[in-house]
């Protein structure tokens, strides 16, 4: 006999989020019910107002839902402490954002080492780490650049090597490749893309089918709904494109 299937690494069931506004009632997010299993790499999409960065902030622990139910890794989200909804956003997910989020006067490698300043990890532990996810990204040679120093694909991976640097259960990136150009957002998604293939489990909101092509699934939201999940057993290798892009070049 096969032993069980794992559970998964995210799991909802009629997960929903309401606002009042006066007398109004608006629903955010309207009973969804999704599993991501561990090492998936998952597109969420959908128009402005469809409910997909209320999906994310509630599966990033950034707010509890108004009813509905949410676990990641096994734990019950909504029975967790302030403290222990606060380790979980620190060490358990790694957050990776449109507009970068560095620190404009540190280096690359302090921006790295932040989450770990956090986790009170000792200061000789914090540099070795965050030294090795910078080597990860490709920017071993730029640690001691600040970002004003460094191009946006260049500010992106080293916010992705911040992201990595606690270990994280899940990569959660909105709007990665946002305010980077077509071939740029191709080196994130490549990177990102070998990231999965490691085993790390990644979402990732975009309103852009050029950047959800690369997942593994792809969920669409429309009012607070999912209307499609859809499996994508062929996402295109953007290290494959941009190898075809410098031989044609």
């Amino acid at each position: 006999m096969e032993p069980p299937a794992p559970f998964p690494l995210i799991h909802t069931r009629d997960l929903a989020k309401v606002y009042r506004l006066g007398d109004n009632v608006i629903k955010a997010l309207d009973g969804v019910s999704v599993d991501i299993a561990r090492g998936e790499m998952t597109a969420v999409m959908g128009p402005s107002g469809s409910g997909k960065s209320t999906f994310m902030n509630l599966i990033g622990c950034l707010d509890l839902p108004s009813s509905g139910e949410y676990r990641l890794d096994g734990r019950d989200v909504a029975a967790l402490t302030r403290d222990e909804l606060a380790t979980m956003r620190n060490r358990g997910i790694g957050f990776v954002f449109q507009n970068f989020n560095l620190l404009a006067r540190t280096a690359a490698v302090e921006n790295v080492e932040l989450p770990l300043v956090y986790a009170g990890v000792p200061a000789r532990e914090r540099h070795t780490r965050a030294m090795e996810m910078l080597a990860k990204v490709g920017l071993g040679d730029r640690a001691d650049h600040h970002p004003a120093q460094l191009s946006g694909g260049q500010q992106q991976r080293v916010a992705i090597a911040r992201a990595l640097v606690t270990q994280p259960l899940l990569i959660l990136a909105d709007e990665p490749t946002g305010a980077l150009d077509s071939r740029t957002s191709l080196e994130i998604m490549a990177l990102l893309q070998e990231l999965n293939r490691g085993g790390m489990t990644v979402v990732l909101v975009t309103h852009e089918p050029e950047v959800a092509r690369f997942a593994g699934r792809i969920l669409r939201f429309r009012d607070g709904r999912v209307v499609q999940d859809e499996s994508n057993h062929r996402p295109e290798d953007a290290a494959a494109i941009l190898a075809a892009e410098r031989k044609a070049a």
